[in-house]
């Protein structure tokens, strides 16, 4: 794995600095990463690549390789497999596309390459893929646009497209990965190998998962029941629909079925199946931060904004999450706190009012995470003039901290002026979102009976 998740040599093959190419987008990402690792650029037509010397072939190499690149036309990708087969990399990544997705013929081309590499025992990841990226040892093997956070999430998907558009919003939303897959065709690893694989990696604490077919449904499910009891697992499934479908063969040449088959497989396995990529990664981000989880569907919403506890304890009940009634021994705590308006209605959602200070979310959270029926509490901040953002995420992560068995999710609903405690939060290891569905969501998928 270390090989390559880490490799110490990289020879990318297509190589070049014709700019807007896939070739000059990998060599750039790649050299993001030559502190780390030996990069080697391989164009028989090109003496140097970004001033970088280019070997006729990786045969031209003498130094032993961990993982080659292959980002050259499919027409006449052949020959190009058999040398790095004969040169026993232990990893190869073909991002090419023209096979198994444009038809028959491709097919049988993927066939080829795939046997080829097989007996000389190099993985292969692809074709008509992403590549791989993993942020914490600065390794870019792909052409997505830019190099994401370090962090705990997991991110498996057959389309690399999605990738590029998920790596993007990261870097705004502030979302980390341990490694992002893209295994296109899977004509050798597929999903099944990358969980047994992210099972094993210390980086990753969720996972996430796109994919529009399985094609060995039994294996998978025995697979993602055991790693999801290690590392808990969402998927987006793509390819739902009748014309969903249709898109799907055409795009990775998936055979995308039947969506109550799917669905039932994804229950039996434990996986938490989620309809939008916002979802996805609002959950696994959840999943990836949170260090337990609670032991029953019964939680509490804080808020100091009456309509965004509204707003929330809707999604609650649509959701299937029960809002614990506030018993006797809690009331009586936080009247006796003599912190909360006079006009404070102590029930759940529990409304400290938007004039809130700190201390009344300290007393709320600290009071409420005491009574034995609520197993995990929603923390809702609107911006008002007296809010002090900063202040309320730091004793917010305290109390996390302190009552480690039952999660805290926070909505830090805002932009500009609530970012420094957002802020605070992610540093913390605090999930955050701006909208009370995702919260909710996010709640939904960390507490479950065990």
């Amino acid at each position: 794995m270390n090989s390559l998740f880490n490799p110490k040599a990289i020879a990318l093959i297509g190589a070049t600095d014709r700019k807007g190419s896939v070739g000059f987008g990998i060599s750039k990402n790649l050299l993001e990463g030559k502190a780390r690792r030996k990069i080697f650029f391989v164009n028989p037509y090109q003496k140097t690549v970004l001033k970088r010397k280019t070997y006729p072939s990786i045969l031209s190499i003498k130094e032993k390789i961990d993982l080659a690149i292959i980002a050259i036309p499919s027409n006449v990708i052949l020959e190009t497999v058999k040398e790095v087969a004969k040169k026993k990399v232990n990893w190869a990544i073909i991002i090419s596309s023209g096979f198994s997705e444009t038809g028959k013929e491709g097919s049988e081309l993927q066939k080829k390459v795939a046997a080829i590499l097989k007996k000389a025992k190099v993985g292969l990841i692809g074709p008509n893929c992403l590549g791989i990226i993993r942020p914490s040892s600065k390794m870019n093997a792909s052409f997505a646009p830019a190099m994401p956070k370090s962090g705990g999430i997991g991110f498996i998907s057959q389309s690399g497209a999605l990738i590029d558009s998920v790596v993007d919003q990261s870097l705004f939303e502030g979302y980390g990965f341990s490694s992002l897959i893209s295994y296109g065709n899977g004509a050798d690893l597929n999903i099944c190998d990358f969980l047994k694989i992210l099972e094993k990696d210390k980086e990753t604490k969720s996972i996430a998962l796109y994919l529009e077919s399985i094609k060995e449904g039994r294996k998978f499910i025995e697979i993602a029941k055991k790693v999801n009891k290690k590392k808990p697992i969402v998927v987006l499934k793509g390819g739902k629909t009748m014309v969903g479908r249709k898109a799907a063969s055409l795009h990775t040449a998936s055979l995308a079925g039947n969506e109550k088959i799917y669905s039932a497989a994804f229950k039996q396995a434990g996986i938490f199946q989620v309809n939008t990529i916002s979802e996805l990664l609002a959950v696994s981000l959840g999943l990836s931060m949170a260090k337990s989880c609670a032991k029953g569907k019964s939680i509490a919403i804080i808020t100091n904004g009456g309509a965004a506890g509204v707003i929330a304890a809707d999604w609650a009940e649509k959701l299937k999450l029960f809002l614990a009634p506030l018993d006797k021994k809690t009331i009586k705590k936080l009247k006796s706190s003599k912190v909360f308006s006079k006009s404070t209605n102590f029930s759940n959602p529990l409304d400290i009012i938007g004039d809130a200070l700190t201390i009344r979310y300290k007393k709320a959270i600290d009071i409420l995470m005491q009574q034995k029926n609520i197993y995990g509490i929603i923390v809702i901040q609107t911006l008002q003039i007296m809010t002090d953002v900063k202040k309320n995420a730091e004793t917010i992560s305290a109390l996390a901290r302190k009552y480690k068995e039952k999660p805290i999710i926070c909505c830090f609903m805002g932009g500009k002026l609530t970012l420094p405690g957002i802020e605070i939060l992610r540093k913390k290891n605090i999930p955050n979102y701006n909208d009370p569905y995702l919260a909710v969501l996010a709640m939904k998928a960390l507490i479950r009976k065990k």
